[in-house]
């Protein structure tokens, strides 16, 4: 099966249907799916990390299931020094507290590790919705877009048996190819 890459032309495939398994998301000592990724394809990753508590929009709070206060984790991810995509995302503080995930650094393959181990397993798949629009300025300018240019976005939902346990925003630079699965039967 492929795994993520960056390929010679500098094309970034994103391949849903293995970057979030624990193996690849723990290769070689990785924080998380994007680390690994990156650093299967000999290139060399940076994350700059925020961590907060906010109210999250309402669209996500919805998802959620929770009203006030969400931990929200704000990242820019680099490859070398080109921001290849910005992500935010969205945990009900309960779980982010019992998970150990309020602080920049969530330790060998990310924050869908440290969950599973505080019992907020994620199971064998999550939802992702793909969409594409234009990007605000902040994106355009933090991804080297011209104004009003399109990127794509996914919005990622994790949940642990019928809670959802995460959300999260991306949002893509130009160069992504994005691999999918569809059941055939």
């Amino acid at each position: 099966m492929a795994s993520n890459r960056i390929d010679d032309s500098g094309v970034i495939l994103r391949d849903a249907r293995t970057r979030y398994t624990t193996d690849q998301r723990e290769q070689n000592g990785a924080h998380g799916a994007f680390d690994a990724e990156l650093r299967r394809s000999g290139r060399a990753p940076r994350t700059e990390v925020s961590v907060s508590r906010a109210a999250a929009p309402a669209d996500v709070a919805q998802l959620l299931g929770v009203d006030g206060e969400v931990v929200v984790r704000a990242r820019e991810m680099f490859d070398g020094e080109r921001v290849i995509q910005l992500v935010t995302t969205y945990i009900p503080v309960d779980v982010a507290e019992a998970a150990g995930i309020e602080q920049p650094d969530t330790g060998v393959g990310g924050i869908i590790s440290r969950m599973k181990e505080a019992g907020f397993d994620q199971g064998s798949s999550a939802v992702e919705d793909v969409e594409l629009r234009p990007a605000t300025s902040v994106e355009s300018t933090r991804l080297g877009l011209p104004e009003g240019a399109d990127v794509l976005t996914i919005n990622h939902i994790g949940t642990a048996g019928d809670r959802v346990v995460e959300v999260t925003q991306h949002v893509l630079c130009k160069g992504w190819k994005l691999r999918y699965a569809a059941p055939l039967a």
